[in-house]
């Protein structure tokens, strides 16, 4: 919502916004566009009158245990019949459909769909275009560094939209991407989360394929050839052109060698190379699918791969929040996005990798994490959890308003797991541990209570 904000903005409309606890990066993206921000949603802000309300998904018809309604403002709006719509309608209306800015016609779309990546992946497309000379627009769930903003129109007939696959509104229970229409799709990878929307895989699969019924003829859809979940959506019905990534060589994208640095094959012959600071195997197969997305628009690998070598990655992941010195070895607290299983396993094995490539293998990881996204304080992933923190020296879990009992989810870790029942705890347990030549893996989807400033200070004291 943050980034349609933007966009509104730069397209010349009177933008405002209203929302509980707005937290950085995207509260200090409105703020530096001059965009109003209200806290909270009361009725009052009708008197802004303005010509349409866009509603986000966070808003419902939910009632607080005293019978009033949790959202004052969306009963207001309808009871007086004023216009609103979703982000998404908003988008493809005013964006992507139909001429804006300096731009005469539709766009060529390219989205990014996927259980985990979209947001790097979106970047990282969007960096390739821009370096190819296209100027395209983009959308992305995440501030990418090499721009600065989570969104822009954009002067060229591109535009690369992150495509989440979460509802677009209580009056519209439909995936968001569906409503982008996009000549060009990746499908990253595809697994169950989002568990206060869907019943099951299955369910999200079928979502996926109504994606794909979108892509025209002579669209192509980007899929990674290692996921069973993607081949089914796929056997539901394709109609555009195929190209596979991952471990393939026929008609497809693969890769030989490290993350940080492999060449680029196409159907088994290397067409590129790329050298880079990202590091991660996740890494390396976003990297191929924004390559292959990319020359649906007319850049060739090689070029693709050239812009990669100057990609700065997106604000939240792995992003480097301080670097404590201390004698005997530094303190380096990162802050990271992960709020699913896989993806936090993802994360520090990823950061494993790197401390072993660097030759400090030795130095000890400590993941610091709050289950805070709707399918994790659903108790549906919590199984998995000692799972993904597999590499991880200690574990330390903030349990603050769970319904599930994260000492005995954890309890497999041994003493590697602590929990905490607030943010002052969780500080008192990772600075009685916390050595130097440390590093401290702060992975939540929300704010996490400012706890990256918190630690620091908290770590600086004897």
């Amino acid at each position: 919502m943050g980034g349609l904000a933007a966009l509104a903005r730069e397209a010349g409309h009177k933008v405002t916004g209203c929302d509980t606890g707005v937290y950085p990066p995207m509260s200090d993206q409105l703020r530096g566009l001059g965009i109003e921000l209200i806290e909270g949603y009361g009725a009052d802000q009708m008197a802004l009158a303005p010509d349409v309300f866009v509603i986000g998904n966070v808003v419902s018809r939910a009632r607080l245990p005293d019978g009033s309604p949790k959202y004052p403002l969306m009963e207001a709006i309808l009871n007086s019949g004023q216009p609103y719509t979703s982000g998404p309608q908003w988008l493809s209306g005013h964006v992507l459909h139909h001429p804006t800015h300096h731009v005469t016609g539709p766009r060529h779309v390219l989205a990014v769909a996927g259980t985990h990546g979209k947001t790097t992946t979106t970047a990282m497309l969007a960096w390739i275009l821009e370096c190819a000379g296209l100027q395209p627009g983009f959308l992305i769930g995440g501030v990418p560094l090499n721009f600065g903003v989570s969104a822009r129109l954009g002067t060229g007939n591109t535009f690369v939209i992150e495509a989440d696959e979460y509802d677009t509104a209580f009056f519209d229970k439909r995936s968001k991407f569906v409503h982008y229409r996009p000549r060009t799709a990746i499908l990253n990878n595809l697994e169950f989360d989002h568990a206060d929307i869907f019943d099951d895989l299955a369910a999200i699969e079928r979502q996926f394929h109504h994606l794909v019924r979108t892509v025209p003829s002579q669209g192509r859809v980007v899929v990674n050839a290692n996921e069973a979940s993607l081949q089914r959506v796929l056997a539901q019905g394709c109609w555009s052109e195929q190209v596979p990534f991952g471990g393939v060589a026929d008609g497809g994208f693969s890769a030989l060698g490290e993350p940080g640095d492999f060449k680029v094959r196409k159907s088994g012959i290397a067409v590129a190379r790329v050298q880079w600071d990202i590091s991660g195997m996740h890494n390396q197969l976003n990297a191929l699918a924004a390559i292959a997305a990319a020359e649906h628009v007319g850049v060739a690998p090689e070029l693709a791969a050239e812009a990669l070598a100057s990609f700065q990655n997106v604000k939240r992941r792995m992003e480097v929040r301080g670097v404590l010195h201390r004698d005997g070895g530094d303190l380096t607290v990162y802050d990271d996005f992960a709020h699913h299983p896989t993806a936090i396993q993802t994360t520090v094995d990823g950061l494993r990798r790197q401390l072993n490539s660097a030759g400090k293998g030795g130095e000890r990881i400590l993941a610091i994490f709050e289950p805070r996204s709707n399918t994790m304080k659903l108790g549906s992933m919590t199984a998995q959890l000692p799972w993904s923190l597999e590499q991880a020296d200690l574990a330390f879990c903030h349990a603050g308003g769970l319904d599930w009992d994260a000492r005995r989810a954890l309890a497999p870790m041994g003493e590697r797991a602590q929990v905490a029942d607030n943010l002052a705890q969780l500080l008192a347990q990772v600075k009685a541990a916390a050595r130097p030549g440390d590093h401290l893996l702060c992975m939540s989807n929300g704010g996490f209570g400012g706890i990256h400033a918190k630690l620091l200070a908290a770590l600086a004291q004897p």
